[in-house]
């Protein structure tokens, strides 16, 4: 097979994968859209709390997870990946309680671009990494002050990211003896661990049908229907392709707040959005390994 052949082979991806992972990528959004109206009623702790409760109970029932046990070797690895998977949703529905949606997701966005350009010595690399932080400076709260963010908002969306690329990293070496069923435990270490943060705020509306329900929304679409699309998207997508259609996902989240929750951008921050964007866009064509999305 000639090198081109091979090269439209790697490029070449039917409809229903694509299709897939952009219905991932909207299942995450619109989730994160059902949290921020349950933010009222159980704030950032209680509903981060209930979703990975949810979730970790779904993945549970969707991979069984007991069916391969960890090693000791594996455990310090998978621990490291649970708090972190804790860590990160604290962050993030802590700062979409501050920020709007598409901002806070271009915000996490850039803790994955960052670890994708690590230790990268082309100098194109570098002209994404500044292309980022230029949209980060448009997104902070001091680039409009007639309609300035929430600085602790912006401080905790950045944290999310950071998170979102140690979660990268972890993920790789917890997965290396589990697979797939990696997120299952994780997802699990990491309801646990919220516990003592949201229990109090969740507990007394357990018994609230119509809190349940919401919580249950946020738990399906934001962790086990993306997760169960993205396993069958990534067996039939080369990670070239699917690193580049990723990058629109804080295109979606902007779109998704307009559409749910009435957020609107003016455009500095649009340009801060794509911005970022960009930057994850162009280290997506070049990078070598896609860019993975937190379960």
């Amino acid at each position: 097979m000639s090198s081109t052949q091979a090269a439209s082979q790697e490029t070449h991806v039917g409809a229903m994968p694509v299709i897939g992972l952009l219905g991932s990528m909207l299942s995450v959004q619109v989730g994160a859209a059902f949290a921020k109206g349950l933010f009222p009623v159980l704030g950032s702790e209680g509903t981060t709390t209930l979703r990975l409760a949810i979730g970790a109970l779904m993945l549970a029932v969707v991979l069984r997870p007991w069916k391969v046990l960890p090693s000791r070797k594996n455990l310090p690895w998978l621990a490291a990946y649970g708090i972190t998977v804790c860590a990160m949703n604290m962050l993030f529905y802590a700062a979409l309680q501050r920020i709007p949606l598409g901002i806070c997701v271009a915000l996490e966005f850039t803790g994955p671009l960052f670890v994708a350009t690590l230790g990268s010595r082309r100098l194109l690399d570098l002209v994404w990494i500044a292309l980022a932080i230029a949209g980060i400076a448009l997104l902070s709260p001091f680039a409009d002050a007639s309609r300035g963010l929430d600085p602790l908002g912006v401080a905790l969306a950045l944290a999310a990211g950071a998170c979102w690329g140690l979660y990268i990293i972890f993920a790789q070496k917890a997965g290396a003896g589990l697979g797939v069923r990696t997120s299952a435990y994780g997802m699990a270490i990491a309801a646990v661990l919220a516990l003592p943060f949201g229990f109090s705020a969740a507990q007394p509306h357990l018994a609230d049908p119509h809190i349940m329900a919401g919580a249950a929304v946020v738990g399906l679409f934001s962790t086990a229907l993306p997760f169960y699309l993205e396993m069958m998207v990534l067996a039939r997508m080369p990670a070239k392709v699917y690193g580049m259609l990723v990058c629109l996902e804080p295109a979606g989240g902007a779109l998704t707040g307009f559409l749910f929750l009435a957020e609107k951008l003016n455009l500095l921050q649009c340009a801060g959005i794509a911005a970022v964007i960009a930057a994850a866009f162009g280290t997506a064509v070049a990078a070598r390994r896609p860019m993975a999305s937190p379960a």
